[in-house]
């Protein structure tokens, strides 16, 4: 009877609902737009890749996901989580074990000796009543962190996919600049052809000359320089598809050929549905939520109830009475428990619970800010190379207008030498630019992918419920 009282004030406070479950955090306010705009264009989708119009790139991405041991160690990952969920929704069905046994006894007094065989054949099954919802709360908060690992592991996937195409472009980007310290090359041996020339006529002075065969020699190093970053880039690209280095190739030559898709950033509230590390966040939030529900309602009594039945010789065996011979057998029973003392533990554990809520609040919020931080910059990037588009192409063709001009002058004998070479160093200098100056376009391009979630969208990894 002294636990009419506890039983009583437990059933007000279920009637309350938030006794034990409590108010879920507010959702995350986010502006209603971005500062910066993109081009017009639809939000990226799952082939966004394509959007550059390269089938090798295509390929290498496909040959990434196909092979990639990150994505292996995910998926590995969701399936833990899988099992860890379909456990936690276990417990809230009733248990059923079947028994069998069988036990000889035996015995002797004065000279007279009895034996006797007991044996049993039953089904018990054991079932705790979940009603201030713990178990369901621990099922929920596993189901919840099952979602978390899938959005890492399409997080994973739109990271290799990303990191794929920033690696192609910078090995064609490299391929491209190569190409261009070769041509560079060969102006400055033309030049020198001119100037050695000259120096036999008696036009121009050793110091001249050597000049020349300094900048010749500059461009000899710049290529070989080129190549070896080639070849460090073109293995790193190796290993994120997963294939060792040596006879790895890629038959790309330059960035000229690659397409740049037009994307629109959309809403940044559209963020919430469209990045998997948002997703990741918010379901271990949920997660975090319902292991403080749980936590609370361990703080409540626990109701158990069992039950065994089945065929059993002695049909009953209690400690008073005992009923021969084979027959069937039937026991039930119910168990009420509440935890009067335990030094604090279990307010410890809801205490633990809040504090863990609190700081995947802050964790969430702290996600969506970067996420529209991320977006911003890539946004920005691509407004400012934008800006750049015009003067970049300028520059370098007023460079190569000035060196021709300078060349002609000095191979008839009327212009300055250092002229030639200012020219020339100038031509060379635009030209790489504006090779880098593409390379960035793509990578910005990339990152804009990126911060947008990869073409991702929640309904494809919905949370189990």
């Amino acid at each position: 009877m002294r636990l009419t009282p506890v039983i009583a004030m437990a059933a007000v406070l279920a009637g309350s609902g938030c006794a034990v479950d409590g108010a879920k955090p507010a959702p995350p306010a986010v502006p209603a737009a971005f500062e910066q705009s993109a081009a017009q264009g639809p939000w990226p989708d799952a082939g966004w890749y394509r959007g550059f119009a390269s089938g090798e790139l295509d390929a290498l991405i496909a040959l990434a996901e196909d092979n990639s041991l990150d994505v292996a160690a995910a998926v590995a990952r969701v399936k833990q989580a899988d099992a860890r969920a379909r456990q936690a929704g276990a417990a809230l069905l009733p248990q059923v074990d079947l028994n069998g046994n069988v036990i000889q006894i035996a015995g002797g007094s004065h000279g007279a000796t009895a034996h006797e065989t007991d044996w049993g054949a039953l089904l018990s099954a054991s079932y705790e009543v979940d009603f201030w919802g713990k178990k369901r709360a621990a099922a929920n908060a596993s189901q919840a962190l099952a979602g978390a690992s899938r959005a890492d592991l399409v997080a994973v996937r739109i990271t290799i996919s990303n990191s794929v195409a920033a690696s192609y472009f910078q090995v064609l980007s490299l391929r491209q600049r190569i190409a261009l310290a070769r041509a560079n090359l060969e102006t400055a041996q033309g030049v020198l052809h001119f100037t050695e020339a000259r120096y036999e006529a008696g036009s121009v002075g050793p110091a001249e000359l050597a000049a020349q065969r300094a900048a010749v020699a500059n461009s000899e190093l710049i290529v070989p320089q080129l190549q070896q970053q080639e070849a460090e880039a073109r293995g790193a690209l190796a290993l994120l598809v997963g294939r060792a280095p040596e006879g790895f190739t890629v038959t790309g030559e330059s960035l000229d050929a690659l397409s740049e898709p037009l994307l629109a950033a959309g809403l940044p509230s559209e963020l919430l549905q469209r990045r998997p590390d948002l997703i990741a966040a918010e379901s271990n939030l949920q997660a975090a939520h319902a292991d403080l529900t749980a936590a609370r309602a361990a703080m409540f009594p626990s109701l158990n109830l069992t039950a065994t039945g089945g065929v059993q010789n002695p049909a009953v065996q209690a400690a008073v009475i005992t009923l021969a011979g084979t027959g069937w057998s039937l026991s039930a029973g119910a168990s009420l428990v509440q935890t009067i003392f335990d030094a604090g533990r279990r307010r410890a554990a809801v205490e633990e619970a809040a504090g863990k809520q609190e700081e995947l609040i802050a964790a969430y919020h702290g996600s969506i800010l970067a996420a529209l931080l991320d977006v911003e910059n890539a946004l920005a990037a691509i407004h400012y190379l934008e800006l750049q588009k015009q003067a970049q192409q300028r520059n370098t063709d007023q460079s190569e207008r000035a060196f021709q001009g300078t060349q002609l002058r000095y191979r008839e004998g009327a212009g300055e030498y250092l002229a030639v070479l200012e020219a020339q160093r100038a031509l060379n200098g635009a030209r790489d630019q504006l090779s880098q100056y593409k390379l960035e376009r793509l990578k910005a391009l990339l990152g804009l992918c990126r911060a947008l979630g990869g073409g991702w969208q929640y309904p494809t990894y919905p949370q189990k419920q």
